[in-house]
């Protein structure tokens, strides 16, 4: 029996004595990967490849709270830049800021960084695109965002119009690519060109399994950009991942989707922005809950509050909303329409249930009108795959991750 214990004992004892990364490597004392364990390194953690092209050169960057060095402890990238002689003349920040504190929606204004006293210039409100004049002084671009691989997160409209200038400038830009959350599948309506949004530009689905580095070859290779000119783009591509592996955000990519689970539900629950129905906005667990100020919706309670640096005047303010809570969703979850269902049907509303903003998120208005038809996921979704399918293949010539 001794003999048992100390066998058990030698066998798990090292496993007690390591930790688990949120991404599924085993992490010796919970930091460095073991010897046999390759670390997934983000472009900007691959100074190599792009300081050599940055040298002697007048850089803007196009940044915010998480273009971060991960083998730095999180370092950000305008900090190391600077630490290795580069001369970064402005930030072009996008939705949420430089730093990542504006609410959703809230317009970011023109500011100077108080940290590196570098001017920043906003890319969301009135002015969405960098201007001749903003661009005037800088030689090379470098664009580098967290995104969560899905058609109405603006980071990718900010790309896109990042792109455009460079382009009509004859700027080079270059992308620091980073893993996608929702990578490894593709679902959702693919946009109508008649809707097309700042929450929507590009025909593709809402889930549409791209980098950002893939979805800007995507962008200059299918003519998107306006007068289909084409950016001059170099993609750092990230090492040790592809689209099979999962990725845990070192940093929140915005202020309410403070997880892995948040990242993995934000597909279903967003369409809920196009309704009455709050997603948790005002609480601590946004994009993990949903519900609204009546008891039919559901047992589990929330109180939506102002929270600074998350959500001023969060839909239902102060009002207890009843629903659904699913914060122990596995991160296998994908996307679904069984919660939007699911709360039309309690609703019992019609076309009251659904705003203006519906049909911009769902980058189509035939998703609301099957709804209101009431057809079931199962028809409402084999409406939408044949454009599905398309995409698909289109896909696949502009992947850099197999």
């Amino acid at each position: 029996m001794k003999q048992l214990k100390l066998i058990l004992l030698l066998i798990f004892l090292p496993t007690f004595l390591m930790g688990w990364n949120k991404s599924g490597l085993l992490f010796a004392n919970g930091n460095a990967p073991l010897p046999h364990q390759s670390v997934i390194l983000p472009g900007a953690d691959q100074p190599e490849k792009y300081l050599p092209l940055l040298k002697g050169k007048k850089v803007g960057l196009v940044a915010n709270q998480t273009s971060v060095l991960t083998q730095k402890g999180n370092q950000h990238l305008v900090d190391f830049l600077l630490e290795n002689g580069v001369t970064v003349q402005k930030l072009f920040v996008p939705e949420h800021g430089f730093r990542g504190d504006a609410d959703a929606g809230e317009v970011v204004k023109n500011d100077t960084d108080k940290e590196t006293g570098i001017p920043i210039i906003s890319l969301y409100g009135s002015n969405k695109k960098p201007s001749e004049e903003a661009l005037m002084d800088i030689d090379i671009l470098v664009f580098d965002f967290q995104d969560v691989g899905l058609r109405f997160y603006t980071y990718i409209s900010t790309m896109h119009y990042v792109m455009e200038a460079c382009a009509e400038q004859q700027k080079p830009l270059i992308i620091m690519d980073r893993p996608n959350p929702n990578g490894d599948y593709i679902d959702g309506p693919v946009l109508d060109p008649a809707f097309k949004s700042f929450v929507g530009m590009h025909p593709i689905p809402v889930v549409h399994g791209l980098t950002m580095g893939e979805l800007a070859q995507m962008i200059n290779g299918e003519g998107w950009l306006k007068n289909q000119v084409k950016a001059d783009i170099t993609v750092i591509p990230v090492a040790n991942w592809d689209h099979s592996q999962h990725y845990s955000l070192p940093i929140k990519p915005s202020p309410n989707l403070p997880n892995d689970v948040s990242i993995r539900l934000y597909p279903s629950l967003c369409f809920f922005e196009g309704t009455n129905i709050s997603v948790g906005r005002g609480t601590y667990f946004p994009f993990q809950v949903y519900g609204a100020p009546d008891p039919k919706y559901g047992e589990f309670t929330f109180t939506p509050e102002s929270i600074n640096g998350m959500s001023k005047h969060p839909p239902h303010e102060g009002k207890t909303c009843y629903g659904t809570d699913l914060r122990e969703t596995p991160l296998s979850h994908q996307f679904t329409l069984k919660y939007l269902l699911e709360m039309y049907q309690k609703s019992g509303g019609g076309q009251q249930f659904f705003n203006n903003f519906f049909d911009k998120l769902a980058g189509t208005d035939q998703l609301r009108k099957d709804i209101l038809a009431e057809k079931s996921e199962k028809e409402i979704m084999a409406g939408w795959k044949n454009k599905l399918d398309a995409y698909k293949i289109m896909r696949k010539q502009y992947l850099l991750y197999k």
